[in-house]
């Protein structure tokens, strides 16, 4: 493939000739090095971006050139659990549920590849954040996907996540119940939002917490830390500015665990920290008894 081409597919609709610029003020690179829009790209190629203004200093973002059938095979790998009415995967960081104005991969048109949804189709039930990682489920029927979601509305899914935060949390435990607020346009929308919160570790620099959400609410845990003075390692979104410094470049937020009742039937399905969560961790010195 060309690289003017994946560029195109992986950033949206950019006229050609801004591509030529980007290439030809080294704004993005090939494996580190300039080249041609023309230029083909191979399995693995590392293509460098750097922000669009013209300082000596330039904030690098990187990824790497994957062909539609290795998305599908790595994403695959991280497969916890299939069976006929759903699977469960362990999410990255970086990818999106689902398809929108800024999603240019999302795991339901990566899995809709799959030979895993042959004769079917994957259907999205919840919610986990692009930067978010962790247990993620996908149905394959549309009645798994309504009674799933019905679950996920009524509560009956009981959802566990481990964050790393800045500094040290006072209280080891408790219930965080605010009034969470967000617009839909220029309209105020105030909503309630309730956690149930444990410390498993902590120290001057930072704190690790297990984190249980009984409302789900859009940036939720994200929003409740933030509020709290506790931010989360490597949001860009909620940080506060005595925090701003050596800031992450993951998310340290991990959906580690879920559990639900179907027929009588109790599923439990757990998602292991990624190696940059685990090694924070052990960064800033904190333990977690069940890391393995």
């Amino acid at each position: 493939m060309r690289l003017d081409r994946w560029i195109r597919l992986t950033l949206g609709k950019i006229p050609q000739s801004l591509i030529e610029k980007y290439l030809r003020f080294g704004k993005i690179k090939l494996n580190k090095k300039k080249t041609k829009s023309s230029q083909k790209i191979k399995t693995n190629d590392v293509i460098n971006f750097f922000d669009l203004n013209f300082k000596e200093n330039f904030v690098q973002k990187k990824t790497k050139f994957l062909p539609s059938k290795e998305i599908v095979k790595s994403n695959e790998e991280q497969i916890i659990e299939n069976n006929e009415k759903f699977i469960v995967i362990n999410k990255s960081s970086g990818i999106s549920v689902q398809g929108g104005t800024k999603s240019k991969k999302n795991l339901v048109d990566i899995f809709a590849k799959s030979e895993i949804f042959n004769k079917t189709k994957p259907y999205s039930v919840h919610r986990l954040d692009k930067e978010t990682s962790g247990v993620f489920i996908m149905a394959k029927t549309r009645e798994s996907a309504q009674l799933l979601t019905s679950l996920f509305r009524l509560r009956r899914v009981h959802k566990t996540y481990l964050a790393i935060c800045h500094g040290e949390i006072n209280k080891n435990s408790g219930e965080w119940n605010d009034d969470l607020i967000r617009y839909d346009g220029n309209k105020k929308i105030i909503e309630k939002a309730k956690t149930i919160f444990r410390v498993i570790d902590k120290n001057s620099e930072a704190s690790l917490v297990e984190l249980k959400p009984i409302t789900g609410r859009k940036h939720q845990l994200r929003k409740q830390l933030y509020a709290v003075g506790h931010s989360i390692f490597g949001d860009k979104k909620y940080k506060l500015s005595k925090f701003n410094k050596g800031l992450n470049k993951e998310l340290m937020l991990h959906s580690y665990q879920i559990k639900f009742i179907i027929n009588d039937i109790k599923h439990t399905y757990t998602a292991l920290l990624p190696t940059y969560f685990k090694s924070l961790l052990k960064i800033k010195r904190l333990n977690f008894l069940n890391l393995k």
